[in-house]
């Protein structure tokens, strides 16, 4: 039962990790499966978290230290829609950050807010929260579903 924890964990943090990139990948699905499972619902909600951030912060980094031309074609925007991102992310401000999770919009947002250099603690904690609200927010819907 101890591997099938370890496993289910590991695999977890990768698709967590992943889907907070461009991947078109889900976390939900894994997550969901290993909640049916009956493993440990705190653990499997601490790892996609982590996951998730993790993959956060890769978006981040690639903001901060790669070329704008690097970022605009790896998130396929043109220089206007990148140009609106940028005004976007500046009107709402870092509590933005909070729906980094939103499909679509989290990736982009996570990357605007390295080319931002919005200071780090802040984007951890603000994405940590939404993260993590999300992952509680489902675990509960299904826990409560079966």
């Amino acid at each position: 039962m101890e591997n099938l924890v370890n496993l289910g964990a590991v695999g977890l943090f990768i698709a967590a990790f992943l889907a907070a990139t461009i991947l078109p990948l889900s976390s939900e699905i894994v997550l969901t499966t290993l909640l049916l499972s009956g493993l440990s619902p705190v653990t499997l909600v601490i790892v996609a978290t982590v996951g998730n951030v993790a993959g956060s912060l890769t978006n981040y980094a690639l903001g901060y230290w790669a070329s704008l031309g690097i970022i605009k074609k790896w998130l396929r925007m043109s220089e206007d829609e990148f140009t609106r991102a940028e005004q976007r992310f500046r009107k709402y401000g870092m509590l933005s950050l909070c729906f980094a999770w939103i499909p679509i919009i989290g990736d982009p947002l996570t990357v605007m807010a390295g080319v931002l250099r919005i200071r780090l603690l802040w984007f951890v904690i603000l994405v940590s929260t939404g993260k993590l609200l999300r992952y509680l927010a489902i675990s509960y819907i299904v826990l409560q579903a079966t």
